[in-house]
């Protein structure tokens, strides 16, 4: 099977590079030159993976990036000549599957690119497409979040998130363990990304977000689910 790679970069010279290490691998190849134009590209032609360049004209990689997470559930790398861990942070939080810092191996970038998409492809889906808890109802093939028929807007990992805890109700996972079976991998140091959509969800579905009754935090350990109906 052949997959289609969005590459959003500005610089020719790896424009250049990736298209013929990706080609080479059989991967079909569009190219964008600029935020604007990636948003197009990936609208228009719905690329299975795509990999980002942070540091573009009129969009950065990171609206891109959000933009996508927002409404599509595929493979997303970022590369970046910076090396700020605000960058990586924020990447990660929105969802990002990797990152690489510039400059880099255009053999390791099709290898990161290969292990993100079998990740993808082992996904496996879930018995049951719907789960209620409380006031809320998510379908997992809809990918919707309702309180009381009215819809919750999240991202794709933020979803992604809250049905694992709800479908695994009351056991704890560690910050780690959350990035492993949601993102895929394990950075060290970049747990804190689990936080960030903890704090995101407990605003969107808790009565009280500084006492939840459904996302509860066990000290030292991680998070679990409690409360489903």
């Amino acid at each position: 099977m052949s997959y289609t790679v969005l590459v959003a970069e500005d610089d020719e010279n790896i424009i250049d590079v990736c298209r013929r290490y990706l080609e080479r691998e059989g991967y079909e190849v569009i190219i964008a030159r600029d935020g604007e134009e990636a948003i197009e590209r990936w609208q228009k032609d719905r690329p299975d993976a795509v990999i980002l360049d942070i540091m573009m004209p009129f969009k950065s990689g990171l609206d891109v990036a959000e933009e996508i997470r927002f409404a599509d559930d595929i493979p997303v790398i970022l590369l970046t000549a910076l090396s700020q861990e605000k960058d990586k942070l924020f990447g990660l939080s929105i969802g990002v599957d990797d990152y690489m810092t510039k400059p880099f191996s255009p053999r390791e970038l099709v290898l990161r690119l290969k292990n993100v998409m079998r990740r993808y492809e082992r996904t496996p889906q879930s018995s049951s497409d719907d789960v209620s808890f409380g006031a809320f109802h998510m379908n997992q093939k809809q990918r919707r979040l309702l309180k009381d028929e009215a819809v919750i807007e999240t991202t794709v990992k933020e979803f992604d998130l809250l049905w694992f805890l709800v479908k695994n109700e009351s056991q704890v996972f560690s910050r780690s363990q959350l990035l492993e079976r949601i993102w895929g991998y394990d950075y060290e140091g970049d747990t804190n990304t689990i936080n960030v959509h903890i704090r995101r969800l407990r605003e969107k579905i808790e009565p009280d977000p500084a006492n939840p009754v459904y996302l509860k935090t066990v000290w030292g350990i991680g998070y679990k689910f409690e409360g489903r109906m």
